[in-house]
């Protein structure tokens, strides 16, 4: 009899034992569920923050069949700021050019860098990229460039990527320059750009480096460089065009308020081609 007490009595132990680890492995795991919750949800959180912040505002305006919206800035920039709710819309057209530089005697170059054209005034009241300028200050001039982080670091000869190339080496190389004895490229540097218009043929222009822009998220323009958009229109055969247009509300605004905004924006455009997306 005592055997078979003492044996009952352990059974229950080891299944009382089991139970609470089964219970706190429950709860572990939910607890693990949560914290993850929480750091994806701020990570989301600030990923959208960014987004709407540098590029596509509250509302975002773009063509739906081309490339480029061939109505006047003006026009569909007047007709937001006329709306209450809004605070501030700006036009920016892309493209991509071949960057080039001479640091410390040496040529540098690099290819496909993004390039984003903006209005200095309208733009600085839409975006807050700005505000990611830490050397030197934003685009304000025909001639001026903002160059992002990294591609400061690429024509100074301090990348090891792939797209970096140094004259008087084998293009498959990524120079001949000593990471410790690197240069960025700073403000006051001088930078070319050549761009392929509409045509097809190679537009170049020389710019000088007012500013280096550098953003912790990745959403910023740490790989592209920002210049004047009547250039970059200039430079693609583009006159008058933007690539799309970023609408700013004020911080009162509600989700819902934006949604109608752009209701009412299509509504007043409707044989323009025209798409126009919140950013919820």
């Amino acid at each position: 009899m005592d055997y078979r007490f003492h044996l009952a009595k352990r059974m229950l132990v080891n299944k009382r034992g089991s139970l609470i680890g089964a219970v706190l492995a429950v709860s572990i795991g939910i607890l693990v569920i949560n914290v993850n919750f929480v750091i994806f949800q701020g990570i989301y959180d600030a990923i959208i923050r960014d987004m709407s912040e540098y590029r596509f505002g509250d509302i975002y305006v773009y063509d739906e069949e081309k490339s480029t919206i061939e109505k006047s800035d003006t026009v569909l920039i007047n007709w937001f700021e006329r709306i209450p709710g809004v605070e501030a819309a700006t036009p920016r057209l892309e493209a991509s050019a071949t960057a080039e530089t001479r640091i410390l005697g040496q040529q540098h170059e690099k290819f496909n860098v993004p390039v984003l054209g903006v209005d200095p005034i309208s733009d600085i009241r839409t975006s807050t990229i700005h505000e990611t300028v830490g050397d030197g200050q934003y685009v304000y001039a025909r001639n001026s460039i903002v160059v992002g982080e990294s591609v400061a670091s690429d024509l100074g000869g301090c990348s090891r990527g792939g797209f970096f190339m140094s004259s008087g080496t084998d293009p498959t190389i990524t120079g001949d320059v000593d990471i410790g004895e690197c240069q960025p490229v700073r403000v006051g540097d001088s930078v070319k750009l050549t761009i392929t218009d509409q045509w097809g043929i190679d537009q170049k222009k020389r710019f000088v480096v007012t500013g280096i822009s550098g953003t912790a998220g990745g959403q910023g323009f740490d790989r592209s460089v920002i210049i004047h958009i009547d250039t970059l229109r200039d430079m693609l055969d583009r006159s008058g065009e933007s690539g799309s247009i970023m609408v700013r509300l004020q911080e009162s605004a509600s989700p819902y308020d934006a949604k109608q905004i752009k209701n009412q924006f299509l509504q007043a455009f409707p044989n323009d081609n025209l798409r126009a997306e919140t950013i919820e």
